[in-house]
């Protein structure tokens, strides 16, 4: 039987939950290449690998496409849909966790911009520390991933909890590398290339825990209430998260 406007509504409300499956399918795509690219950048810094940086850099182009590519569907389903409660907050959700992803991309490729140059200078010793801080960040954004898809509020909260960690680890390489560059002044500009990667790494963290605030309001309904968490040795020297 249909209506009088010739649709079926079971087809209707299955066409709109396919709508909103594919919305979530595209973001985690994007977190899924986003992961991809922090991981690339790393590797490139690590084998000292041009090319490799080069693919990462040219990569993030297509983030930037599938963060259009939700926008423009969350537009088209406020639109016809007009969602209310829990389908309003996944639509905008949807929104705020693929802006944070674009930004993760962004991050990821200024570290492998950053690798071109370090691979042309003498190697410091201080990339080593370096991998540890992109495992722990890599493996938050993977965490957070899931939580989303399976909408498990805990689990974003233990990734929210987990932000203190990259900050302690940012700090301890931040004060590693200002060793070697007092050690050493020929050490000074491929150490200052590093802190700008590390906290561009650090930066990738803080959007995770972004996402895991958007997933507790997307779940819940409500703005968590705790004060996020950060390391016990945040330091006022770090340089900026510039490109």
């Amino acid at each position: 039987m249909t209506t009088l406007q010739g649709r079926d509504p079971a087809h209707t409300v299955r066409s709109y939950e396919e709508e909103l499956n594919h919305l979530s399918n595209v973001v985690m795509r994007m977190g899924g290449q986003a992961e991809a690219q922090l991981a690339s950048a790393v590797q490139a810094v690590l084998r000292r690998d041009s090319e490799l940086a080069t693919r990462v850099v040219v990569a993030d182009a297509r983030i930037d496409e599938m963060e259009q590519e939700v926008h423009a569907f969350t537009v088209r389903l406020l639109a016809l849909r007009q969602p209310m409660a829990d389908d309003l907050r996944a639509i905008v959700g949807a929104l705020k966790i693929s802006a944070d992803l674009e930004r993760i991309g962004d991050y990821a490729a200024n570290v492998a911009k950053r690798a071109l140059v370090l691979n042309q200078l003498p190697p410091v010793p201080a990339v080593s520390g370096l991998p540890s801080m992109a495992r722990l960040v890599q493996e938050i954004i993977n965490d957070i991933l899931d939580a989303y898809i399976e909408k498990d509020v805990e689990k974003a909260l233990q990734v929210w909890r987990r932000d203190e960690e990259v900050d302690d680890l940012h700090t301890s390489l931040f004060r590693e590398v200002i060793t070697y560059m007092m050690e050493d002044p020929r050490n000074i500009t491929a150490c200052t290339h590093l802190m700008f990667m590390a906290k561009n790494i650090e930066r990738i963290g803080d959007h995770a825990t972004n996402i895991a605030e958007t997933i507790h309001f997307l779940v819940t309904g409500k703005a968590l209430p705790l004060r996020r968490p950060k390391g016990k040795a945040e330091t006022d020297l770090t340089p900026p998260a510039a490109g």
